[in-house]
Order: C-alpha cells, then sequence, then structure tokens
C-alpha cells in the first residue's frame, strides 16, 4: 500500500500555478517511466482518463494509442467531442471504435439492472482486449485512476491489466493522476487545456445512458432519452450554483396523450437534479418553474414519442440517485 499513499508532502493543487508544477513533474516522470515505449489507454472521454491522455500526449505524443469505444450508450455529441478534442486537436493516436449494434444486441430483451450492467461491462472488456491484441509493442497500459478510487478498493497492485485483460498480455501500469482528488484532477485538465465541457464533465455512471432508460432498452427510446438529456443538461447549465448532477431518465411505460386532436402513446421524460457531498446521501434540486416550462416545451416539441415531463425531487435515502 505504500506506494498507493499520497505523499504526505504532497500540497493540494489549488492555483494554476500549482497544476502546472505538477503537469512538468508528471511528463518528466512519464518520460523516465515508459522512455520510447507505447502506451494503451482506454479513453471514455471522462475528466480522469481525458486528463490522462493529455498527460501522455504531453509526455510521449504517438506512442501514447487511446481508444474510445462506442458502445451506444454515452450522451449526446460525446464520441463526436473524444474524437475532435484527441484526434484532431491534440493529435492523438486514436482508435475509434463503433460497437453500438454489438452492445445493444446483446442488451436487447434485458430488464434487470444488475445483468445489464454485468453485460455491458463484459462486453467493453472484450472489445478493448479485441483492440489490444491488434496491436503489437505495446507493454504499459495506462489508466484514469485517482486517489478516492484507491481509498475506496485497498490496495492495488503495481503491475495488474484493466477490467480483466488476459494477464498473458503482461502491461506494467501507468497511473500518473492516482495521487490526485477530483478537483485537482479538473485543474489539471483546465491547464492542459482540454474543453471546459470535458474538464467539468458531471459525474456518469460506467453503463452509461443504460441505466436511465429504464427496463429493456429499446433503440427507439435511447435516442430519445439521448435528445431529451441534452435538452435537460442544457437548461439546467443555467442554475447558479449548479447542480452537482442532473440528467433525465426515460422509464419504460406509456401514457396517453394529445396530438392534433388524437389519442397516442408517449413516454414520460423524468427530470433529475441532485446536490450532494459524497454522493451517499444527497438533496434533490430546486428548479424553478419557468425553466421546467423550457424544458418542458423544449422535449415535447422536439423529442419524438414523448408526451409528457416529470421532475423528481426525491433525496436520498430513499431514493438512490440513479435509477437503477
Amino acid at each position: 500500500m505504500e506506494n498507493n499513499r499520497r505523499p504526505e508532502s504532497m500540497e493540494r493543487i489549488t492555483t494554476p500555478e500549482l497544476a502546472q508544477a505538477f503537469i512538468d513533474e508528471q511528463v518528466a516522470a512519464l518520460k523516465a517511466q515508459v522512455g520510447d515505449g507505447k502506451v494503451l489507454l482506454a479513453l471514455s472521454g471522462g475528466v480522469d482518463s481525458s486528463v490522462t491522455a493529455a498527460l501522455l500526449i504531453k509526455a510521449i505524443g504517438e506512442n501514447l494509442v487511446a481508444v474510445h469505444v462506442n458502445h451506444g450508450l454515452l450522451r449526446k455529441g460525446e464520441p463526436e467531442q473524444v474524437i475532435d478534442v484527441f484526434r484532431n486537436q491534440l493529435k492523438a493516436t486514436l482508435i475509434y471504435v463503433d460497437a453500438v449494434d454489438r452492445f445493444l444486441d446483446k442488451l436487447a430483451g434485458i430488464a434487470d439492472p444488475e445483468q445489464k450492467r454485468k453485460i455491458i461491462g463484459a462486453e467493453f472488456i472484450k472489445v478493448f482486449e479485441e483492440e489490444a491484441r491488434k496491436l503489437d509493442g505495446i507493454h504499459f497500459l495506462a489508466q484514469g485512476t485517482i486517489y478516492p478510487d484507491i481509498l475506496e478498493s485497498g490496495p492495488v497492485k503495481s503491475h495488474h491489466n484493466v477490467g480483466g485483460l488476459p494477464a498473458e498480455m503482461n502491461m506494467e501500469l501507468v497511473e500518473p493522476v492516482k495521487f490526485l482528488y477530483k478537483d485537482e484532477v479538473r485543474m489539471v485538465g483546465k491547464q492542459l487545456g482540454l474543453p471546459d465541457s470535458m474538464v467539468f464533465r458531471q459525474p456518469f455512471p460506467g453503463p452509461g445512458l443504460g441505466v436511465r432508460c429504464v427496463g429493456a432498452i429499446t433503440r427507439d427510446r435511447l435516442e430519445a432519452l439521448r435528445e431529451a438529456d441534452a435538452i435537460v443538461r442544457d437548461e439546467i447549465a443555467g442554475l447558479d450554483p449548479l447542480p452537482w448532477q442532473y440528467f433525465a431518465v426515460i422509464p419504460d411505460f406509456k401514457s396517453t396523450g394529445i396530438k392534433d386532436n388524437m389519442r397516442y402513446m408517449g413516454w414520460p421524460v423524468i427530470i433529475r437534479a441532485i446536490s450532494t457531498v459524497d454522493a451517499v446521501t444527497a438533496k434533490a434540486v430546486e428548479i424553478p418553474f419557468d425553466m421546467l416550462c423550457r424544458i418542458r416545451d423544449r422535449v415535447i416539441e422536439n423529442v419524438p414519442g414523448v408526451n409528457r415531463v416529470l421532475w423528481d425531487i426525491s433525496d436520498k435515502p430513499v431514493a438512490t440517485i440513479e435509477w437503477e
């Protein structure tokens, strides 16, 4: 555990100057660890993996091979942003894997939340392993582990493989932000020049929209959720202070609506916005009624198949933050 304990002398990163000092230190350390070797990274587009990628690009350039797997459960615009930022702007060696059909076919008809999680996690490992096996000469594996991950999971081996990659691949682990807290990771990302939409990205569950498209996922409901979620996040981003997390949910049931003087069945969109310190407890955030009405009007007008907009005002406990 000694190698995974934050040094007592390590100063909290609270200013751009301290962030730059950390960047300079880590770039030198990465160059020393990796040398001319190649590093593989699963790049989700979240802040931890994005900052890890940006640090590695600064240290070893094209010797970083980043793999972005689109499983079809990401939020609107996220795969495109990853490609734009890392391939087009930072000139990273980026492998984009369109695995949407593969994941959604596996999830078809699966309603149990835990089973959905297991399918998504297992399939991601398979896809990542397949891409890893196509590559030659890669001996290092990067992960966006941060300090709370270590504190919550206990000792981490100095050599192990991400997400169940086969042991025979024998990759040495690279974790440049493992002693940082989330706010420090964001500070470093900002200093590295990553866009605010990536640096300040909300916490997002590993299964993505798979646990917000409640019940058995269908492609039409998933696309409706993706569009509704983008509208909800766009509107609530105007709140001050900003909630810790805010998103949309679409459950697997319909109710009667009226359009063009005709009755039809449509899904409800549920708005969820919470504040929390540690995610153990959470409070529903008050959303002004005029904002709720704007969300309602934009969702009903722009999202096919939706005829109601609801607001979830439940606290945790007894409700959880996510619906599944």
